[in-house]
């Protein structure tokens, strides 16, 4: 994991160095949105969001913005010097950090879909999504890192699909009868993938580096929108703004 992180760091700081952003006194913000500012009024209420588990901070940076889903939220001001010299060892700071990376590359016109969506739109993105699945992945055993309740219900009508999450409260249930597996259930998921489609706030939980494997790896939706270009990995984001 902390490989992950400091080629990510290195390489944002190389891309500010050479847009001449480290001088300048930039202000970044990161503000804990509410759950109708994240994703407005969806027609189901399943989402981590609505069930207040997670939030989207959101920084603002050059005019754009990037948002990062957290467990773990607050405010943020600051520099990007400051945010880019700040060691990324809590779930807080990782979500500065990715929010912020996301808003300076979307400032950048490098990255875009740096904004999740809303209201019906997760359903038309799951949809999208499965047709992405099927042009390329046709037939794959699919293992789903997080929670996406459009995702899971879309992708296992087409797929077979095992779905891995942290949040106590969804191991062991059966959405859509497909069985929502511990932690602990990770390695042998993987061993069973043909393919993993894994949720971009991996990258500031802590978790991304037990899915970066010589296995095909999709990341999905907003989070890990700036990294995804940085890094040359593979993601989907159906519907972001």
């Amino acid at each position: 994991m902390q490989d992950v992180y400091r080629a990510l760091l290195e390489r944002a700081h190389e891309l500010a160095a050479a847009n001449k952003l480290l001088r300048a006194k930039v202000r970044v913000k990161a503000k804990v949105l509410t759950t109708e500012e994240a994703i407005g009024n969806p027609e189901e209420d399943d989402f981590p969001l609505q069930k207040g588990k997670e939030r989207l901070m959101e920084a603002e940076f050059l005019g754009a913005r990037g948002q990062a889903f957290t467990d773990r939220f607050g405010d943020f001001e600051g520099t990007l010097a400051e945010v880019l010299s700040t060691r990324p060892e809590t779930n807080f700071r990782r979500a500065v950090f990715v929010a912020t990376l996301n808003a300076m590359l979307r400032g950048l016109d490098l990255a875009d879909k740096t904004i999740h969506c809303r209201d019906n739109e997760p359903t038309v993105c799951a949809s999208h999504l499965v047709g992405y699945l099927e042009e390329r992945y046709q037939g794959a055993g699919i293992v789903q890192i997080g929670f996406q309740p459009r995702m899971i219900e879309a992708v296992s009508r087409r797929f077979s699909l095992r779905v891995i999450d942290l949040d106590p409260d969804n191991i062991g249930t059966r959405p859509f009868d497909v069985a929502i597996e511990g932690p602990e259930a990770t390695n042998d998921a993987i061993r069973w993938a043909d393919l993993l489609l894994v949720t971009g706030s991996t990258l500031v939980n802590g978790t991304i580096g037990s899915f970066l494997t010589p296995k095909p790896v999709i990341f999905y939706g907003t989070t890990i929108a700036g990294a995804a270009f940085l890094m040359g990995w593979e993601r989907f984001c159906g519907c972001g703004h």
